[in-house]
């Protein structure tokens, strides 16, 4: 479907064009027409899908409708639990609001929080912010939401995830009651349904590209390895198939800053991107690998949702998330806009049941790579005679296969003798006193 069929100004279609979009995603087909309607909306959607110039588009030409010349006031709120999230949807607005009147904002925390409140005070129509810098905002008095006729929650299942929904509720508090709301979720888990019960109104529900049907653009594989070979394996993967870009993803901020470490020295220029790097580094780190200067960025999930590299053939995996949706994220980065994608799993021994939870949400088996001298050694159960079911009970205890300890010495290994078994034998050696007649010796006397 095209997109000059969806009831777009002639502005807006122009400024799509320059940006080379003709063709609504399925995501747009859905989200545009209702959004027009003003209806409360509950959406399931992946990144990669086209979601934000479904929720973008129809709210700048609503904007439009009632916009009054040199008049800028908070019209439409944007919240996302990132800053990389929030600088790449304010992009987006920008792009889309390129021939508008329009102005916007983004407000994230670690930016000049001064400067910031002059903008807000000179007059801005969009924001896109994260819940804590603009709470900040509001408790400073730089900005007021009397007349926010739109919400969005964008991402709204790691607002949820990353414990933003408080900040969330309090942000609600100074909305006005009549609005439409918009709250986008990769994945509509009870908690998700729950948030959109305290915030929507009659909500029209909409899904579009499941997590398993995002997943399945992008070729997957997994290489077991030893846990203490997982930085050489990385290093060898990305060498010797020549990757050219590449994204690293690791589950905590240490790790990643020892995995960026170890790169570097293997020859590998790398960035590194985590909830501990200030907005400046993290930016620099970003802009560098989209530029092509950085080969490698090793990034925690707090980037995850916030990257968008539509030429990213390459995700590796360096371990497997705590929250097992975000592997569908992570991958999410790759193979996005139609193009072809690879994700990379190193798996440990100890990672198998993670693994298990993966594949149970994709549905599918994920195909297993064996490369010599990094997999783990396997285990080869012995057969015949010698091992039988009675055996095995014997040297097993239970489901979690300990072996039963023995409660008896062995007969070829004498017991050390302790203090107490002194004090047995002078017992037992010490002569017993005998028994006085003293009842019969008084009846004598008598």
């Amino acid at each position: 479907m095209s997109l000059a069929t969806l009831g777009l100004s002639s502005e807006i279609l122009h400024a799509l064009e320059d940006k080379g979009y003709t063709h609504a995603t399925p995501i747009q087909k859905a989200l545009i027409p209702v959004l027009f309607s003003r209806r409360d909306i509950l959406a399931g959607a992946q990144t990669g899908t086209g979601k934000t110039a479904g929720f973008a588009l129809p709210i700048l030409q609503m904007l439009m409708a009632t916009f009054k010349e040199g008049i800028h006031y908070p019209k439409a709120v944007i919240l996302v639990p990132t800053r990389e999230l929030a600088k790449q949807v304010h992009a987006s607005i920008e792009a889309y609001g390129k021939y508008l009147p329009l102005k916007s904002i983004v407000l994230f925390g670690g930016a000049n929080f001064t400067s910031q409140a002059r903008r807000l005070v000179a007059g801005v129509d969009v924001i896109v912010a994260t819940s804590g810098r603009l709470l900040e905002h509001i408790g400073q008095k730089s900005i007021r939401l009397e007349g926010v006729d739109h919400l969005v929650l964008d991402e709204a299942d790691t607002i949820l995830d990353m414990g933003f929904v408080h900040e969330v509720g309090k942000i609600l508090q100074h909305l006005p009651t009549r609005r439409q709301n918009i709250l986008i979720s990769a994945t509509l888990s009870g908690a998700v349904k729950r948030l959109s019960e305290e915030i929507l109104t009659k909500p029209r529900l909409i899904e579009v590209d499941s997590m398993g049907t995002s997943a399945s653009r992008v070729e997957q594989v997994v290489y077991p390895v030893e846990a203490e070979k997982k930085l050489e394996l990385l290093s060898y993967l990305i060498g010797s198939r020549n990757y050219q870009q590449v994204l690293v993803f690791v589950r905590k901020k240490e790790q990643a800053d020892r995995v960026a470490e170890e790169l570097i020295l293997s020859g590998l220029q790398s960035g590194l991107i985590h909830g501990g790097r200030s907005s400046g580094e993290r930016s620099r780190a970003l802009e560098g690998f989209k530029a092509g200067k950085i080969r490698v960025l090793v990034a925690t999930d707090i980037a995850a949702r916030g990257l968008d590299i539509p030429t990213l053939g390459v995700v590796i995996n360096y371990d497997i998330p705590h929250v097992t949706g975000d592997y569908i994220h992570r991958i999410g980065r790759t193979g996005r806009a139609g193009e072809a994608g690879l994700a990379i799993t190193l798996i440990a021994p100890h990672e198998q049941i993670a693994l298990r939870e993966v594949e149970r949400l994709l549905a599918q088996k994920i195909p297993s790579v064996r490369l010599e001298g990094y997999a783990p050694r396997k285990v080869v159960e012995q057969r015949g005679g010698r091992t039988t079911s009675e055996t095995k009970k014997k040297k097993v205890d239970g489901a979690f296969g300990k072996k039963r300890k023995s409660t008896t010495f062995s007969s070829t290994k004498k017991r050390k003798k302790t203090k107490r078994d002194g004090f047995k034998i002078y017992d037992a050696n010490k002569p017993t006193p005998k028994k006085s007649n003293q009842k019969s010796s008084r009846r004598g006397k008598k």
